[in-house]
């Protein structure tokens, strides 16, 4: 028992910096859709790349299954929406 509860406590750490990880790539992607000229600096760039290096898979997987809502020119994308909610329900049933 004390096994399963020290794994499930891995898990839920490794979970919540993984939801870190989504909200920062979530404020960058909106830095980016506010401020096209913004050009970050190079060791700002490692970190960056870093974030969207380890969120890209689950997102793009939901971007396949769900594509992006088109609204004129404008397009909803529910891959990160998906991916956080995701997140969330397996912490959710984590013991």
């Amino acid at each position: 028992m004390a096994v399963l509860l020290v794994i499930s406590g891995v898990l839920r750490t490794l979970i919540g910096i993984y939801i870190v990880l989504l909200w920062a790539r979530f404020i960058i992607d909106w830095i980016r859709v506010l401020n096209r000229s913004f050009r970050p600096p190079s060791a700002l760039l490692v970190i960056f790349e870093l974030i969207y290096t380890v969120t890209d898979p689950p997102i793009k997987m939901f971007q396949k299954l769900i594509p992006p809502l088109r609204l004129g020119a404008f397009a909803i994308d529910f891959g990160w929406m998906l991916t956080m909610l995701s997140c969330w329900l397996i912490q959710g049933f984590l013991p």
